[in-house]
């Protein structure tokens, strides 16, 4: 990251959905801060100016679901690559999974995964806390300390949680601090499919994960919530019936939240192809009622977030028949893009479609924040300096070689995708830039 200077950003579309802002205005921001939305002073000298005439300019990005494979891959830079392309995904802020190779279940691993994050100077990475040692299941972590060290909320990743009594445990802990418990509903015995139940799975001959191995877990979710009072992030939910649970959940009052991937939102079981593992995904993609669930969730709110659920995946685990290879896609650099197509296919508003990606996980992340509420996702003077500027003229097309993330596998490669990102600013400088 370049040293702050004062930057001008001129010409553009502001839009600000956590308060509905939607103005062509220049942007001025000095030190790490917004300093002017219009009315920028006339003795103001920026040392940059960006021109971002056509170009929408909108807070920094937020997105819950990222896996930066450290620790773990640090011989193979695996955190400087997905921080590239975190930003060059206009992505600002992400939280990361804590199922690294040593688990994050120990402070000091916290403490030095931040640390070299913060070295690099890009995105703002908030990691997530194993909920239970090596995410075994059997003993929960240090939560108090995990905290101390910077995690914002404990989760068990893709490891189902199969003991409720320990479920129970962590629930009543978590809710006795007031921290978040974030996890994916799944059963652990009847998700253990590489495909999603249905005919198509059973054709191509791949063993199936039903809906309810996602509806079953909510349901012990659920109640273990009304149990406990505690508050609970659900992560990337995949059916029809899953939706509507969180809406009756959400309407009973529970303290309840959601995500859904890019995947989820845009693809179907028959994007699998021919037996293509770049498809292979966890949760795995569903039949096209689920999906229009889905996209209807995200509409009316009873789904909170978009998440980019990025899993950088090497060809070698990759390039193996599709039962056998590693779920996960790359997704930071689709994340906007993808957004913004399902505003453009769906006719939902271009609000609501940048809400979901920026204040509306932000707030989310606020409360596991807690005095902290408020840093990112928004775009108001005086906040901080996380900005993106996006063309939503321009196009381009998914390709492998083209990815800033060492994760080159994505079921969208080949894809056309509408609007790119022009530049990525963080603390009010200039991080990613592309074409301005």
């Amino acid at each position: 990251m370049n040293t702050p200077k004062t930057v001008l950003i001129r010409g553009g579309r502001v839009i600000d959905p956590a308060r509905a802002f939607d103005e062509k205005a220049d942007v001025a921001l000095a030190g790490n801060a917004v300093v002017a939305i219009g009315n920028v002073a006339s003795d103001f000298q920026p040392e940059l100016t960006i021109d971002a005439t056509g170009c929408l300019v909108l807070p920094g990005l937020v997105d819950l679901a990222v896996r930066l494979r450290e620790p773990g891959y640090e011989h193979a830079r695996m955190l400087e690559s997905e921080m590239s392309a975190a930003v060059a995904g206009g992505i600002t802020s992400l939280v990361c999974q804590p199922d690294t190779d040593p688990v994050l279940d120990e402070s000091g691993l916290v403490e030095m995964l931040r640390f070299r994050a913060e070295k690099l100077q890009q995105a703002r990475v908030y990691p997530l806390g194993a909920l239970t040692r090596n995410l075994q299941g059997t003993v929960l972590t240090e939560m108090v300390e995990l905290t101390d060290a910077g995690c914002v909320a404990f989760s068990q990743a893709e490891v189902a949680l199969s003991n409720t009594q320990v479920l129970q445990r962590a629930f009543q802990y978590a809710s006795t601090f007031g921290y978040a418990v974030w996890l994916r509903p799944q059963d652990g015995f009847l998700g253990q499919g590489v495909a999603a139940s249905g005919p198509l799975a059973t054709r191509m001959g791949l063993s199936g994960v039903p809906v309810m191995a996602e509806t079953i877990a909510m349901h012990t979710i659920f109640e273990l919530m009304r149990a406990t009072g505690a508050r609970v992030h659900l992560c990337r939910i995949s059916s029809a019936a899953g939706v509507e649970l969180v809406r009756e959940a959400k309407a009973q009052g529970l303290a309840l939240t959601c995500d859904v991937s890019i995947n989820s939102l845009h693809l179907t079981d028959t994007d699998m192809g021919y037996f293509d593992s770049r498809a292979r995904l966890t949760p795995p993609l569903r039949q096209q009622r689920d999906r229009d669930a889905l996209r209807a969730g995200l509409l009316d709110g009873t789904i909170d977030a978009l998440v980019s659920d990025h899993t950088p995946v090497d060809d070698d685990a990759k390039m193996l028949p599709f039962a056998e290879s590693e779920p996960g896609a790359t997704g930071l650099e689709l994340l906007l893009s993808l957004a913004y197509k399902w505003h453009l296919d769906s006719g939902a508003a271009l609000q609501r479609a940048l809400s979901v990606v920026t204040d509306s996980p932000a707030a989310l992340l606020g409360k596991a924040l807690g005095s902290r509420q408020g840093r990112t996702g928004h775009l108001t003077v005086g906040g901080l300096g996380d900005v993106c500027v996006f063309d939503p003229q321009a196009a381009w097309t998914v390709k492998a070689d083209a990815l800033v993330s060492q994760g080159k596998h994505t079921p969208f490669s080949g894809y056309e995708l509408p609007g790119r990102v022009r530049c990525t600013l963080v603390g009010g400088s200039v991080v990613y830039q592309n074409g301005l």
